[in-house]
């Protein structure tokens, strides 16, 4: 007679073999890629938990730059290089225009706002939000105003430092947030605010935890992680730390009562609520509201004022390029006149450098993974509705197909021939297709302003006695560079 333990072990036999053969068959369906296992997928490599740029490039010289890997029982598409990222995701952009309801994305934003939902609600609130943005001003002079005021103020908070050493992080971090508080919130914040300290703090939570092994653990294993503690619980509770906030904020707006000529994104977007009450399923609600907010706030905080973090650090690593900078706005602005946009095209190498720091530092290694909608086609493969894709953005900044020196940082890849500044397809930090970065104007104006005014009124190198430069960066939501302590010394 069979003890119970070996009637449990050919059930278990049984019940693998069967999820083996439905996997082959599946796995037939989709791009090659390295063999998975039932349950785990692919990963009995522990590498794949972690999709740095060089692990999916490894793994496309063995597939093609089109390829598929397990998490668990989920398939997932990578695209690797410029043309596979380009081809994946505007050949047919409707198409691959979702998001994937991931479950920490969905205990994150429950498929509200923009940058997490899909389906109608994201196209409503992207519409709505991109014309909001534009009617508050997002490429106007407006804005760019407000843009320089702040640069202002950073200079300011750069020459309190006196030239001693400090880390310029959360200076960074503070100019360029309020950039996005005056037009989502109306106003801007001091360096003195505790609770917006412990705002850009909770955001800095959040950004680390994205990407991080624990974050890919949570998806492969919600019903566990669930139930454990990690970072992944202080990660959603700074998330409800932002919401609570912004609950507040909008709180204070109600409490001001409407006005005639709407001042900000939360008076536009209450508007909208106030015209949309009595439709069986408005589009527009407090919940959508908060989210909008919450991805514009974060979305226009941290990819910014981090690329600002790595190009202060390129400039002590590469001082020739910073004295290369300095001479060129010398030449070209007034020594009292405060840098404009407009003033980029009269400063070509200093747009090279800043779309070169962009480009070197990478800092969204993969970006949000995108969903089809419907089935399609990438290349020579079918993909099948509900499929998620990955694009490589960081194999696309650095694809050695596209670039002359991908692996070097070098600002000639934005200069032509005649040191006229060119801007080549391959450079896509903003995404590409339907679901490109809807802020993307407004940060290339933040950067441009932002560092030229800091490059002309300082000099930055290293505290005495450093030497040695980090240009590795800490894997996350982000890529963070490694803390650095730097010195601003008027010129």
């Amino acid at each position: 007679m069979l003890s119970l333990s070996m009637v449990f072990s050919l059930f278990l036999l049984c019940y693998l073999t069967v999820q083996f053969v439905k996997l082959q068959r599946e796995k037939r369906k989709l791009p090659p890629g390295p063999a998975p296992i039932p349950i785990i997928g692919c990963l009995w490599n522990l590498k794949f938990f972690r999709l740095e740029r060089d692990i999916v490039t490894e793994v496309a010289k063995s597939y093609g730059n089109i390829y598929t890997l397990w998490f668990g029982r989920t398939p997932v598409v990578l695209l690797n290089g410029f043309q596979a990222v380009k081809d994946g995701l505007t050949t047919h952009p409707e198409d691959v225009a979702g998001r994937p309801l991931a479950p920490f994305f969905l205990a994150m934003a429950h498929n509200k706002g923009i940058l997490l939902a899909t389906g109608s609600t994201w196209r409503h609130q992207r519409r709505f939000s991109l014309m909001t943005l534009k009617s508050l001003g997002l490429g106007k002079t407006s804005l760019e105003y407000q843009i320089q005021e702040e640069a202002g103020h950073l200079v300011e908070n750069f020459a309190n430092t006196k030239g001693k050493p400090m880390n310029p992080s959360f200076a960074l971090t503070l100019a360029v947030s309020n950039v996005i508080c005056a037009v989502v919130f109306g106003h801007r914040f001091s360096n003195d605010d505790k609770t917006f300290h412990h705002l850009l703090e909770a955001m800095e939570c959040i950004f680390k935890f994205g990407g991080s092994l624990c974050h890919h653990v949570y998806d492969v294993f919600p019903w566990l992680m669930r139930h454990l503690p990690g970072p992944h619980k202080k990660a959603l509770s700074c998330c409800e730390e932002v919401s609570s906030f912004i609950r507040k904020e909008i709180s204070s707006h109600q409490d001001r009562g409407a006005l005639d000529e709407p001042q900000d994104f939360i008076n536009c977007y209450l508007a909208q609520i106030e015209k949309s009450k009595g439709q069986p399923k408005p589009a527009y609600d407090e919940s959508n509201m908060i989210q909008c907010i919450f991805d514009l706030f974060l979305g226009g905080t941290e990819t910014s004022s981090t690329t600002l973090y790595w190009a202060l650090l390129y400039m002590v690593a590469y001082p020739d390029v910073q004295a290369k900078v300095q001479k060129e706005i010398d030449a070209t602005v007034a020594p009292c006149q405060r840098i404009c946009y407009e003033d980029r095209k009269n400063l070509p190498y200093t747009n090279a450098v800043i779309h070169e720091a962009q480009r070197f530092s990478n800092i969204i290694s993969i970006g949000v993974p995108r969903l089809c909608v419907k089935d399609t086609m990438i290349r020579q493969f079918p993909i099948k509705r509900g499929t998620i894709i990955f694009p490589s953005i960081a194999s696309a900044l650095k694809d050695p197909n596209e670039w002359e020196t991908p692996g070097e940082f070098n600002p000639s890849h934005f200069l032509d021939k005649d040191g006229n500044f060119t801007c080549p397809e391959a450079f896509i930090p903003f995404s590409i297709g339907h679901r490109m970065c809807l802020g993307d104007h407004l940060a290339r104006t933040e950067l441009f302003i932002f560092f030229s005014n800091l490059l002309k009124a300082f000099t930055f190198h290293l505290p005495e006695g450093v030497k040695d430069v980090n240009l590795e960066p800490i894997l996350g939501g982000t890529m963070q560079p490694h803390y650095f302590e730097i010195c601003a010394v008027p010129r």
